[in-house]
């Protein structure tokens, strides 16, 4: 024999995820590439001395899962011991941050900063009882007199810091929050504590800005996790100078220079694709004109591995999130107000004419566009501005996409379908929110959120991501969310006719994410000349109920045919 394989799978559920969804038993990998799929007799030729055989035993094999929406360094500098977990179940209650703050005080000297992240209205017991209690400043103070203390809420869209802080950053009942920006205030007119979309810089500019050690520890850190989940790709979405003011510059362009130093030490455990990120949550047309020129021409430093790393275009705000009542609705959220555009300009029409502007500018240069934009209003408007882009200047192929798409429209979905864009949506965020939404936007538009049945069925292309830190990049819980569409906090069906069926959320995770990433002709389904990019499953993912997949372990992680997490040898 020629070229005997590496490794050899046997007996298993092989997921093709192939045009035909096809199941096939056993798999070959040689050097970093698949060399077969069928059955046994297959395979059998292939297993050498050195051959590495892997009876499943009934187990599934999937191709790698591919997140196609993951904050890579901020997740990691989200996560203990680099920050105070605020998420629930760790904490349900305004009391519980506070002791975990009062405990993170006791840790470090007066005066140093104290971060926290993942705290969510939804599940503090405070603000559930009382939606009209928020966190505030006064919380905090208590515990924390003499250290500043910033906490991130789960959406990434809202900051929550004390009196000690707010003295720091120079924020006082005369400041004027940023546009696209809100400084939260009581009815005295004082600041609570509270910073919403881009007012939130104000307090990452007042931060010491991550250093190059952090960085670096923060991705080691989420690459580690994200191999333990099979993961195996991930798009980390928007890297550039309008992210230095989000999470002390963990979205900005030095991280870009991290990840090519992993890449660099054979340390990076996953394939990235990169957003580049000219201007953060608010800016005008020429502004963004004027960074993208020089983020583009900074960026476009030769990767040695493109098939590792790579930039696939450039990613903007629109809009902010329905909690925060920031995304720009057609009908008005429960208590008044439509949201907005977060861009340059003073009426609607002025924030329509500078989003088209900045769509036509990226499109034109040749770049994929990612848009962050959730309300159906702004997605409309964007769609519009992608197809309206598209005429002006005809370009093949050119995958634009939404990202989040929380209540695409019928319209856009035609818009999209139409000119072979994208969307990327969020299952586990839809299975975290789903229950909280329903006070903003009623029963009916909260269930509707992440229509996934109509956008498949308009022809839309959809990818999953998990948008973390926002959420856990547990596409298991995804994959579950998609098919019962249940909410976290009471259970719930949450739009029962956007259900979709295994195979269809399995896509979405894996040659779909694919197509986002211009890669679905090398990876992403297992077939024969494709990367070995695989993930095992414990038990028959096929016949399993949907209720049990979150807990189904991961017990097999392949990235170009060298295995980076292997819980069959422990």
């Amino acid at each position: 024999m020629d070229a005997y394989a590496d490794l050899v799978f046997l007996d298993g559920r092989v997921v093709t995820v192939d045009a035909e969804f096809s199941i096939a038993s056993a798999l070959a990998v040689t050097g970093g590439t698949i060399t077969a799929v069928g059955g046994r007799d297959d395979v059998a030729p292939l297993v050498g001395p050195d051959t590495r055989v892997v009876d499943l035993h009934g187990a599934t094999l999937l191709p790698g899962i591919n997140d196609s929406h993951l904050h890579g360094c901020a997740f990691g500098m989200s996560t203990p011991p680099l920050s105070v977990d605020l998420s629930h179940p760790a904490v349900s209650s305004l009391a519980d941050v506070a002791e975990g703050v009062r405990e993170a005080v006791g840790l470090v000297p007066v005066g140093q900063w104290i971060t926290g992240h993942g705290w969510d209205t939804g599940y503090l017991d405070e603000c559930v009882s009382d939606p009209s209690r928020l966190p505030s400043r006064h919380d905090l103070d208590a515990v924390s007199p003499d250290h500043p203390v910033v906490l991130y809420s789960f959406s990434g869209h809202a900051t929550w810091v004390n009196s000690k802080a707010l003295e720091l950053i120079g924020i006082d009942r005369h400041s004027v929050a940023p546009p696209g920006g809100a400084i939260v205030v009581d009815e005295a007119g004082e600041p609570t504590g509270l910073l919403h979309e881009g007012a939130q810089a104000l307090v990452q500019h007042a931060l010491p800005p991550l250093s190059r050690q952090e960085r670096t520890d923060a991705i080691r850190s989420t690459l580690a996790t994200l191999a333990r989940l099979g993961v195996t790709s991930f798009t980390e979405p928007g890297l550039g100078p309008g992210g230095d003011g989000i999470m002390r510059g963990a979205l900005g362009a030095q991280t870009l220079d991290v990840y090519r130093e992993l890449l660099a030490d054979g340390e990076l455990t996953a394939r990235v694709g990169v957003l580049l990120l000219p201007t953060g949550m608010a800016s005008t047309a020429e502004e963004f004109a004027r960074a993208l020129a020089t983020l583009t021409a900074a960026g476009e430093a030769a990767d040695t591995d493109p098939g590792r790393l790579t930039i696939h275009g450039v990613k903007i705000f629109a809009d902010g999130i329905v909690p925060n009542k920031t995304a720009w609705m057609n009908e008005p959220y429960i208590g008044g107000g439509c949201g907005s555009l977060c861009v340059g300009g003073e009426t609607d029409s002025e924030k329509i004419a500078e989003i088209d502007a900045i769509i036509q500018h990226a499109h034109a240069a040749g770049h994929q566009m990612g848009v962050h934009v959730t309300g159906d209003r702004a997605i409309d408007t964007v769609t519009d501005a992608f197809a309206a882009a598209m005429a002006r200047h005809p370009r093949p192929d050119a995958r634009h996409y939404v990202i989040h798409g929380d209540f695409l429209t019928a319209h856009s979905m035609k818009v999209l379908a139409a000119h072979g864009f994208g969307v990327n949506m969020n299952p586990t965020i839809k299975w975290t929110v789903a229950d909280m939404e329903e006070e903003f936007v009623g029963a009916e538009r909260a269930a509707y959120a992440w229509p996934y049945r109509a956008a498949l069925d308009a022809g839309v292309r959809v990818a999953s991501g998990s948008d973390a830190p926002v959420t856990s990049p547990d596409w298991r819980q995804g994959v579950a969310t998609m098919v019962l569409r249940e909410s976290k906090a009471a259970g719930r069906v949450s739009g029962p006719e956007q259900r979709i069926g295994l195979a269809e959320a399995l896509r979405t995770y894996t040659i779909d994410a694919a197509w986002q990433d211009f890669a679905d002709d090398w990876k992403g389904s297992l077939e024969p000349g494709k990367v070995a990019d695989l993930c095992v499953l414990d038990g028959d993912l096929l016949t399993a109920d949907p209720h049990d997949i979150p807990t189904m372990p991961v017990v097999l992680t392949v990235l170009d045919g060298q295995v980076v997490h292997d819980a069959l040898r422990n």
